[in-house]
């Protein structure tokens, strides 16, 4: 149990930390309020449009997009550099990760989001 101090003394120093901070800024800081503090904005611009807008499918194909070929590289890259040591085994793991990926593609491309007219 004694190897564990040092994990539980970091963490309760951590935590104290932390609730430190919280009180600092809750007695210290700013407490100004007014009407153009509390609005919403985004980038230091005031916001043009509603938060509550209804975004294009074309956002969500894009996302997928990006999700299915970032995954593909960041597993597929290492899998390939040791291809030849894993053999069949190597293979037939990869097949489940790899059948989804093109399910994905798949549906990207049926529905129109690799086309960018």
């Amino acid at each position: 149990m004694g190897e564990y101090a040092g994990l539980g003394f970091f963490a309760l120093l951590g935590s104290a930390a932390v609730l430190g901070f919280l009180v600092a800024t809750t007695l210290l800081g700013p407490k100004l309020e007014f009407a153009e503090k509390q609005e919403p904005f985004e980038c230091g611009e005031h916001q043009l449009v509603s938060p509550n807008q209804r975004f294009s499918v074309k956002f969500y194909m894009v996302a997928v997009s990006f999700i299915i070929f970032d995954v593909e590289l960041v597993f597929l890259f290492p899998w390939s550099v040791v291809f030849r040591d894993l053999g069949w085994y190597g293979l037939f793991a990869m097949t489940p990760f790899l059948a989804v990926l093109v399910v994905g593609l798949a549906y990207e491309w049926l529905r129109g989001g690799l086309e960018w007219d």
